[in-house]
């Protein structure tokens, strides 16, 4: 056993002074759909609802264990690893300043005033990560504090390890595949550092958001480097640069073991996961099961384990997932519509509807002295194929109109 493997052990053994194991749980629904053997390992059922708490926790652990006098850390957070080095210095009995962007939602903030209590000062600073990110590390060595960052460092991902030992301790024997989202690379570099050592025959699969594809372009460039732009939806995963010391532990990584999950579909995903199944899915949290389609020729017939790594999801956005989703799934369209200003075009309009076609969006201005008018319109419906029966009574009745559901630009002005 590797000297990685031990510190793996070691951490997973530290780690029960604050909580059990985390469920592994054989999910009926998926293993009867792809024919496989289907197990969530349930981050999202940590104590912070996410797997960060491991790793800041054996950070602290090991760095009080060589400075008993360190009783001030520093962390930039908008999410999981804030609540996470929250929870453990009101653990450890220390002081943690912790920064986030002021267009953190208050629902974050409050969760990590929760969980911190006392020992936490929340600093709302920068509009932007990366001006906070640049404040708490300035505050950081003037103060003369410990920085915790949340993946580039080794005694997180040893935290992030400890996963990877209780799927091996859990499930009695090696799995066959093992699927982990990727964000900075701390969780995937901790779990494969473990397994490869313990289960050699255990393969693997890598999960990044379409938009923040970070492991995609350092496998491809041989090095980290940093994405000129990032989709931010997929919060707990949109990580421009993936870090230096993740990416040491992945580079062994083949380019056809990643895969990149469109934003749209994985709110498919989470809806799916919360209407069947009952599971509160944030969007990094859902990125294991939403390749599973993608895999299935490949998984048929063998045990796979998905990591849900989080589950901290503000329900103050579910109507965006349900709009996202919708879209994704074609049940949803917008269309501008050049309606004739006169009496009964409407009506006409409404007869091509569908028994199953719902009108969620309608805006319409008359204008004088004109003899078309623009209507703004979004439809839902059952079936994706109700769109072409309606198209093509458009197209039949004369009546101009134009698809904007894809038009990123038009679709966020208007939409």
């Amino acid at each position: 056993m590797t000297q990685f493997a031990l510190s793996a052990l070691a951490a997973t053994r530290a780690l029960r002074a604050l909580f059990e194991p985390t469920p592994l749980q054989r999910n009926a629904l998926l293993s009867k759909r792809y024919g496989a053997e289907i197990w969530l390992k349930r981050e999202d059922l940590t104590p912070v609802r996410s797997y960060k708490l491991r790793g800041a926790f054996t950070a602290m652990r090991k760095l009080r264990a060589q400075d008993p006098e360190a009783r001030h850390f520093v962390c930039a957070s908008a999410g999981n690893h804030a609540q996470g080095m929250a929870f453990a210095c009101r653990h450890f009995g220390v002081k943690g300043t912790i920064f986030m962007p002021v267009t953190t939602p208050q629902q974050k903030i409050d969760k990590t005033r929760v969980f911190g209590g006392d020992a936490v000062e929340i600093v709302l600073t920068g509009d932007y990560f990366d001006q906070t990110l640049a404040a708490s590390q300035a505050y950081c060595a003037e103060v003369g504090a410990h920085f915790l960052a949340p993946f580039d460092d080794a005694d997180v991902i040893e935290g992030q390890a400890s996963v990877g030992v209780e799927i091996l301790d859990q499930l009695g024997s090696a799995p066959d595949l093992v699927i982990l989202p990727v964000g900075g690379g701390g969780l995937a570099a901790g779990v494969t550092g473990y397994l490869r050592a313990t289960a050699p025959a255990t393969d693997f699969r890598f999960v990044e958001p379409l938009g923040g594809a970070s492991l995609t372009a350092a496998i491809e460039a041989g090095a980290p480097v940093t994405l000129k732009q990032v989709n931010s939806f997929v919060d707990g995963a949109a990580v421009a640069r993936i870090g230096a010391l993740p990416f040491a532990a992945l580079d062994w990584v083949r380019p056809d073991q990643i895969l990149r999950a469109p934003e749209d579909r994985i709110c498919v995903t989470m809806l799916e996961m919360l209407n069947h199944e009952g599971i509160v899915l944030e969007p990094a949290g859902a990125l294991a099961l939403d390749v599973l389609p993608e895999l299935a020729d490949q998984i048929r017939g063998k045990t796979v384990v998905c990591v849900t790594s989080g589950g901290n999801f503000d329900f103050e956005r579910l109507p965006e997932v349900k709009e996202r989703a919708q879209r994704y799934s074609g049940l949803k369209k917008y269309f501008i519509l050049r309606m004739p200003q006169r009496p009964g075009a409407l009506r006409e309009f409404l007869q091509m509807l569908g028994p199953d076609d719902d009108i969620a969006r309608f805006e319409y201005l008359k204008k004088s002295a004109r003899n078309f008018g623009s209507v703004l319109i979004g439809i839902e419906t059952k079936q994706a194929a109700a769109f072409d029966a309606l198209m093509e009574k458009l197209d039949a009745a004369g009546f101009s109109y134009r698809d904007i559901t894809e038009d990123a630009a038009l679709a966020e002005f208007l939409i």
